[in-house]
């Protein structure tokens, strides 16, 4: 992977990233033995922002997300909205977000959750999404773990990253 400055915005365009699903996960007891950002997803959002999050990562376009498991409420830093070309700080419902993915990524999504909270597993996923805004379709790395809470899932959380 390599990053070149970008021309007008000043912002990174990393080239050799190509986008494809990833279908990967690791145990919850050893994120760090995985990878590195593993240890990041011991944080919680409000330890978190996109400052934290890009310095760690090396890329300018990023974001910490949490999913509470009680009611499907989200929250989101401000890079997450710009990825998916929603206003900073909108109230956005669960259902309303998972309707900016594409089909095939929005059943991968779905698929990659469920089994990731029953079987207490991180996962990651390149997902092709439809922005609000209207822009062109774009692909993102999201990057989840599910947290449990006196064992019972309570949050689902991680990184979302513009490809």
């Amino acid at each position: 992977m390599t990053a070149e400055k970008g021309s007008s915005a000043g912002i990174a365009n990393f080239t050799g990233i190509e986008p494809r699903p990833l279908h990967r996960g690791w145990p919850l007891h050893e994120p760090t033995r995985h990878f590195e950002l593993g240890c990041t997803l011991d944080c919680s959002g409000a330890e978190l922002t996109d400052f934290a999050v890009r310095e760690v990562l090396g890329h300018n376009r990023a974001g910490w997300w949490e999913c509470d498991l009680s009611d499907n409420s989200l929250t989101w830093t401000a890079g997450v909205f710009e990825i998916f070309g929603v206003p900073q700080n909108a109230a956005l419902k669960r259902d309303e977000a998972v309707a900016l993915y594409c089909e095939e990524s929005r059943a991968a999504m779905e698929r990659l959750r469920s089994y990731s909270i029953a079987q207490q597993q991180s996962f990651i996923l390149d997902a092709r999404i439809k922005p609000a805004s209207g822009g062109p379709e774009r692909w993102m790395r999201l990057i989840g773990a599910p947290v449990y809470e006196d064992g019972r899932p309570a949050l689902l959380h991680g990184l979302k990253l513009w490809l």
